[in-house]
């Protein structure tokens, strides 16, 4: 397994960061890249296996255990945690964080942005522009949802998921309601969102590190699709966000509590839109696309943010 390299003891000289990645595989583009990166730049780097990562407490006493042993010291946790353990994650976060450790990105940020639901009361709050979304639970309310929304065509999203999972067009008030009716069964919750005709299957990914934004590209659809996630194979290409736009993705970072974020948004004829703010968002298309070093980029911000 991937074992702390350290042990404790003070910070190591020379200007030189403990950072920790928390994950759950090494093997992944973006931590491959994370680590290689904060080598580069001399800073003692370690893969934390999140699933071997146990949270203690004891009177007076709590500490993250890593198998049998106490992780530690750490000056910064660079979290990159999946969506299929955002709840156990998020409290090993917090442990950290308990413990004093610096995050980026904190647990609460965290949990606002995968709430998609949430994340989106929080920007609407914030007057950050987003499509016109209803979360209701009745058929009946959902007749009147599709109404209100514009539709149909209408977006149904889970309010969780990520590359462009649980997110499904109905193009039809009779197909909305029956999918809504089948997902209620399974206990989902669904939220109703207006369909952006105008963006065409393409949207703007913004990363957004420390109040700026370092690198953007427009993502496009492939094959017909609505879904623009490099993932699902979507082709990406470098941009310059307009200074309305950079502002929208800046303010929609800061709006859920995140240092690091990838903000989505489509470009409606309103202005843009911001549909998704990401806590771990992927970067492999972002540096080809681009030509930037992403990872350099961050690894950079998080070992300032645990040196302050």
């Amino acid at each position: 397994m991937d074992e702390p390299a350290w042990s404790l003891g003070g910070r190591a000289g020379g200007g030189t960061i403990r950072i920790g990645i928390l994950s759950r595989n090494s093997k992944l583009y973006s931590i491959r890249r994370l680590k290689r990166a904060a080598s580069l730049q001399g800073h003692e780097v370690q893969f934390i296996n999140l699933l071997r990562c146990s949270a203690y407490v004891d009177a007076g006493d709590h500490k993250v255990l890593y198998g049998n042993r106490e992780v530690g010291p750490l000056e910064v946790l660079l979290p990159r945690i999946g969506t299929t353990v955002t709840q156990y994650g998020v409290t090993i976060v917090r442990h950290f964080e308990h413990s004093g450790v610096r995050v980026v990105n904190g647990s609460q940020a965290i949990l606002n942005s995968r709430d998609k639901f949430h994340c989106l009361q929080l920007l609407a709050k914030q007057n950050v522009p987003v499509p016109r979304t209803i979360l209701c639970r009745t058929t009946e309310d959902a007749v009147t949802a599709i109404a209100n929304v514009g539709g149909p065509p209408v977006i149904l999203k889970f309010l969780s998921g990520t590359q462009g999972i649980g997110v499904i067009i109905a193009e039809s008030r009779e197909s909305a309601e029956s999918m809504l009716e089948a997902l209620w069964h399974l206990g989902q919750e669904i939220q109703i969102q207006k369909f952006i005709s105008e963006s065409k299957g393409t949207d703007l990914r913004a990363l957004v590190i420390g109040g700026e934004v370092v690198a953007a590209m427009r993502r496009s659809a492939v094959g017909g699709s609505f879904r623009s996630n490099i993932h699902r194979g979507a082709g990406g290409r470098s941009v310059e966000l307009t200074e309305e736009e950079a502002g929208i993705a800046i303010a929609a970072a800061e709006g859920v509590g995140l240092k690091i974020a990838g903000v989505d948004m489509v470009e409606s004829n309103s202005g843009p839109l911001v549909i998704e703010v990401n806590s771990s968002p992927g970067f492999e298309g972002l540096e080809r696309a681009t030509n930037r070093d992403i990872a350099g980029e961050i690894i950079a911000y998080a070992a300032a943010f645990g040196d302050e």
